[in-house]
C-alpha cells in the first residue's frame, strides 16, 4: 500500500514539475493523472520493470480506499469557505453566474462527446425510444 500510494503521490509531483517547468496551461495534478494513465495502459508492455504493486491490484485498492474517504479532503475548502465569507457575500452574484454557466457548459460539453463516440462508432441508439 505504501509504494502505490508513493507512485501516486509521485505522478501528482511529476505533474507539477512538468506544469510549472514548461508553463502548461493544464494544473499538476491533471498531467499527473494523465501519467498515471499512460503508467497504468502501459504496465503490461512493461511489466518486467514495474513495481509488483502496479500489478498485483494493489494500486486499484489503495485508489479506492482514497475515493472512499474522499469527503474527508473538502474539509479544508469547506474551511476555507467559511474564513473567506466577506469575499462569497461581495462576490456572491458573479460566482452564482460563474458556476451556473459552466455547469451548463460542462453538461453541454459531455452530450457533444457522448454524440461524437456515438457516431464514431455506429451506435445508432439516438433515434431508438
Amino acid at each position: 500500500m505504501i509504494v502505490s500510494l508513493g507512485l501516486l503521490l509521485l505522478c501528482q509531483l511529476l505533474g507539477e514539475v512538468l506544469a510549472r517547468a514548461l508553463s502548461l496551461p493544464l494544473p499538476g495534478p491533471i498531467i499527473g493523472m494523465m501519467l498515471m494513465l499512460c503508467l497504468l495502459l502501459l504496465r503490461d508492455k512493461v511489466a518486467a520493470i514495474t513495481p509488483q504493486e502496479l500489478r498485483d491490484g494493489t494500486l486499484e485498492t489503495t485508489s479506492q480506499s482514497i475515493l472512499a474517504h474522499l469527503s474527508l479532503l473538502f474539509v479544508p475548502a469547506g474551511v476555507g469557505v467559511v474564513q473567506r465569507l466577506d469575499l462569497f457575500i461581495t462576490h456572491g452574484a458573479a460566482l452564482v453566474v460563474a458556476l451556473l454557466l459552466s455547469t451548463i457548459l460542462a453538461l453541454l460539453a459531455g452530450l457533444a462527446t457522448f454524440r461524437l463516440i456515438a457516431r464514431l462508432t455506429g451506435d445508432k441508439a439516438e433515434g431508438r425510444e
